[in-house]
């Protein structure tokens, strides 16, 4: 018998994986930033529709100007993040994005090192070894389809990683360290989500080049999908006694669903070696995750 928390966990790691692709197909051969501003738009929407139908839009109204400012910072690192990932995933294929998209937990932790003194067990160093030695498999696979690390595609990969990574790291602080409501913090952060990427996307249109936007079911599937994996992933921590461990660990798995979901739909090369630097990914986390 599964417990209560496994179905949702899971839920949001295909939903996640799902997300991916969705987020490849919205930007292939198309804008980035109406794409990206379309997606954070419907999924904000989507949210504000959940949140009045459940009573809880009522909570922004809860917000103090110190949280307001706290939870704006939050969103220019996303923002930024969210950017470099989009026009890294238009140019990379989603085999070598989305792989090394799934490393910040290693950068995470390195940043915990540093920043909370945070000190890994034996077993979870072996687990960022683990984690360092796929991304190089990928870094080398990556060169060997045409995008070394001097290309744009994967310097902006790196770039959004380490962003998503430092976004990860002042979530514990406003979480965990000033204690700001959960909800609120998630609705702020997608509104401010929404101004943030609109104002990027009109100095955008002002002063860089005008790439041809078409629109793709594929857009607004991505903000929901992300939304609705985020909302089952706090669903399950929320549960009594759920193990966030091993909740993070299987929403972890994202990555094995975009890797070959989205290799089969945008007829990725070389998916049989990439196959073992994602299992050494996935043995990382799995150390990360569960070693005390």
């Amino acid at each position: 018998m599964f417990n209560s928390w496994w179905l949702p966990t899971v839920f949001s790691a295909v939903a996640l994986g799902i997300y991916d692709v969705c987020k490849k197909h919205s930007v292939k051969d198309n804008s980035v930033m109406p794409a990206l501003f379309f997606a954070t738009l419907s999924g904000t929407l989507f949210l504000a529709v959940f949140t009045l139908i459940t009573g809880d839009f009522f909570l922004l109204f809860e917000c103090s100007l110190r949280d307001f400012f706290l939870i704006l910072l939050k969103s220019v690192l996303v923002s930024s993040s969210w950017i470099c990932v989009y026009y890294a995933m238009r140019e990379l294929p989603i085999s070598l994005a989305s792989p090394i998209r799934s490393t910040s937990p290693l950068w995470t932790m390195l940043g915990g090192i540093m920043i909370f003194r945070e000190f890994p067990t034996w077993l979870q160093t072996v687990g960022m070894a683990a984690i360092l030695a796929g991304y190089i498999c990928f870094s080398f696979f990556g060169k060997r389809e045409g995008f070394p690390w001097r290309s744009r595609g994967m310097q902006l990969i790196a770039l959004g990683t380490l962003l998503g990574a430092a976004s990860a790291l002042y979530d514990k602080y406003l979480l965990n360290i000033l204690q700001i409501d959960r909800q609120m913090l998630q609705m702020y952060f997608s509104l401010d989500l929404v101004v943030l990427l609109g104002v990027a996307w009109g100095i955008r249109r002002c002063f860089g080049h005008r790439h041809l936007f078409v629109w793709k079911w594929s857009i607004p599937a991505t903000g929901i999908l992300l939304i609705m994996a985020d909302y089952a992933y706090f669903f399950a921590v929320s549960m009594v006694d759920a193990p966030i461990s091993l909740i993070s660990l299987v929403r972890r798995c994202s990555c094995a669903v975009s890797f070959f979901l989205g290799a089969i739909i945008f007829h990725d090369k070389n998916i049989r070696r990439k196959s073992w630097a994602l299992l050494l990914l996935l043995l990382g986390a799995a150390l990360l995750a569960l070693a005390k």
